[in-house]
């Protein structure tokens, strides 16, 4: 630990924002970083808990006294390199993980925890800053051959773990972009895409070869990939949607998140789209937008819907409103249930919980109005928690765009799967453990959401990583990449 009594003496203190009516005008990220004096005093209330229980909320198992320690010596390069021994891209997560370190952090016990999430950010900016970020070119090249499909955070960072163990990696992306739902998933405003490219570009140096608008099953198939190469890893993601199934769904005007965002993604990179989807141009202007599914891509629906002008937002949720303060004698050290609010949120939105859509209605083909009704869980005889509806709370709500943000069901089967003939778990994921991420099919590897189902990115890090390491074990016989 950095000072031992600084647990005791400095309070919590976190990153600003900028004020919602300034911020609501563009597209950019609007946190405002802290001086480093700042950044280290809030390093120094990382105590000595003994067991440093947020490792163990730390999917990416960063070593985060360690280098909450080294800024508060101000030894930032050290702090970086700490990092990067665990995290491939804490840039990215610093911005966008929901941070359940903080969460296990033992200082939560007393409603403070470290501001990890903040300290990992400005070492990740900082190591830009100062040119400490360079590509790390393997010592000797070994004459093997990977290829990756999907560049999300997963398959990033697996190819760039296999290309500093020396082997030739190409990465196939089917969108114009590489980063998946990194690129097109996350808005600007949260995670500006330069910085994805510049990650790019770290990688090309590596070695690691990119090639887009290459979609494996339809562009090529995965039979040239078995030939070409000795191991083929899956990280295409998590990519088909819950749809909601009620009457009224054909009506226009009732998207899915990740069309509405993507969209708006490519508007914000310059891209002339819209008429050329075979949706059209989703925008929120003027309109009622109403987004069912609490979660954070819910959130990120709000946060573009106001900034492309929408007459009102709400949001709906069928589960119940979560309770303003965790039991932590219950929940502490994991994740616990209990009232959050984004900053999307903030911005401007009506939220309602324990609310069924029942029905879309609208004149001409177009969505006017979603008929709904509230809902209680209560539990069945078999002790599983089931909805019923609540007699007489029927209501209606206006929209002139439906957005649905109500998760995932795992990857598309059609094209690669299919193609490939890989087994799939009972949730419908590509089947493959932990401990090798092999699938059914020889040389064929499974990592992130295609392998373990949506989950956050640095789960998808972490997986990458892993397989990365299980991939050159194959190939190699054994293997120093770190696990």
């Amino acid at each position: 630990m950095g000072k031992v009594t600084g647990f005791l003496e400095i309070e919590r203190v976190d990153r600003g924002y900028e004020k919602a009516p300034s911020r609501l005008k563009h597209w950019h990220e609007f946190v405002t970083p802290m001086p480093a004096p700042q950044v280290s005093e809030q390093a120094a209330r990382c105590m000595d808990c003994g067991i440093p229980f947020c490792h163990q909320g730390c999917p990416v198992n960063n070593i985060i006294p360690e280098w909450n320690t080294l800024v508060y010596r101000d030894q930032w390069k050290n702090a970086l390199d700490v990092l990067h021994s665990t995290n491939n891209f804490p840039e990215f997560t610093g911005r966008i993980c929901p941070a359940p370190c903080e969460a296990s952090c033992t200082l939560n016990i007393d409603d403070n925890p470290v501001t990890i999430k903040t300290i990992e950010s400005q070492i990740a900016d900082r190591g830009w800053e100062e040119g400490w970020i360079v590509p790390q070119i393997p010592a000797r090249l070994t004459k093997k051959r990977v290829a990756v499909v999907g560049s999300g955070p997963a398959g990033m960072a697996a190819a760039q773990q296999l290309a500093r163990a020396g082997h030739k990696v190409t990465l196939f992306e089917k969108a114009d972009r590489i980063g998946g739902l990194l690129r097109y998933g996350i808005p600007d405003f949260k995670m500006e895409k330069h910085r994805i490219d510049r990650r790019v570009r770290q990688m090309e140096a590596e070695g690691v070869e990119f090639k887009t608008k290459v979609e494996v099953g339809v562009t090529v198939t995965v039979q040239a990939l078995l030939h070409e190469f000795d191991a083929v890893v899956m990280s295409g993601g998590a990519e088909n949607p819950r749809d909601l199934e009620v009457p009224g769904r054909s009506l226009t005007g009732i998207h899915y998140a990740m069309d509405f965002l993507t969209q708006q993604n490519k508007r914000v990179a310059g891209d002339v789209e819209g008429r050329a989807a075979p949706m059209g141009t989703i925008t929120a202007e003027g309109k009622h937008v109403v987004v069912i599914g609490g979660g954070d891509t819910g959130s990120d629906c709000i946060g573009t819907s106001n900034r492309q002008g929408a007459a009102s937002v709400t949001q709906l949720e069928i589960l119940s409103r979560p309770p303003e303060k965790e039991n932590k004698a219950l929940t502490w050290p994991d994740w616990p249930l209990k009232m959050r609010t984004s900053s999307s949120q903030e911005e401007g939105c009506e939220r309602d919980w324990s609310v069924l859509t029942k029905r879309a209605s609208g004149s001409r083909g177009a969505i006017e109005a979603l008929e709904c009704v509230r809902v209680e869980w209560q539990k069945d005889a078999a002790g599983r928690m089931v909805l019923k509806e609540v007699e007489g709370s029927e209501f209606k709500l206006k929209a002139d765009l439906v957005l649905l943000a109500m998760g995932f069901l795992g990857p598309r089967r059609q094209g690669m799967l299919e193609q490939a003939g890989v087994a799939l778990d009972p949730r419908g994921n590509v089947k493959a453990n932990t401990n090798d991420y092999r699938t059914s099919i020889d040389k064929v590897f499974a990592c992130g959401d295609m392998r373990r189902g949506q989950s956050l990115v640095v789960w998808a890090i972490r997986e990458g990583r892993q397989a990365a390491r299980a991939v050159d074990e194959f190939l190699m016989g054994s293997s120093d990449l770190p696990r």
